[in-house]
């Protein structure tokens, strides 16, 4: 018993770790402007629209990155399910959330997209 509440605590560290190390470089690369000698990092024709639009895709891309490793994971207990027909289904359930979230991302990044264009157009 002990080492099945063992193994879900790795398992989960792992995920975690898996996770920032995904998410962690795309926080560091997410500046919004070249700083200059007199400049705050910002760049200096950003209004609210863009830097809210910027945030969102952000946040879009960090949901797909979710997704894909999601997917990822299912397959592999999936693959690794050895005839357990419970792990099996459980992997199947994890891949098809995983492409019903990717679906909604994509669908989402595209409403954004066209809503953003006809803000900006006007």
């Amino acid at each position: 018993m002990k080492q099945m509440k063992l193994q879900k605590i790795v398992k989960i560290a792992n995920i975690v770790a898996l996770a920032s190390m995904i998410v962690l470089p795309l926080a560091a690369a997410a500046q919004f402007g070249v700083p200059d000698a007199g400049n705050s990092g910002v760049a200096e024709d950003a209004n609210v629209t863009e830097l809210l639009l910027r945030i969102i895709n952000i946040l879009l891309a960090i949901a797909g990155l979710v997704a894909v490793v999601f997917l990822i994971i299912g397959g592999f207990r999936y693959i690794t399910a050895g005839g357990n027909e419970e792990a099996a289904e459980a992997g199947k359930k994890t891949i098809i959330n995983a492409i019903i979230g990717i679906v909604v991302i994509i669908l989402s990044f595209v409403i954004v997209r066209v809503v953003s264009n006809a803000l900006l157009a006007s």
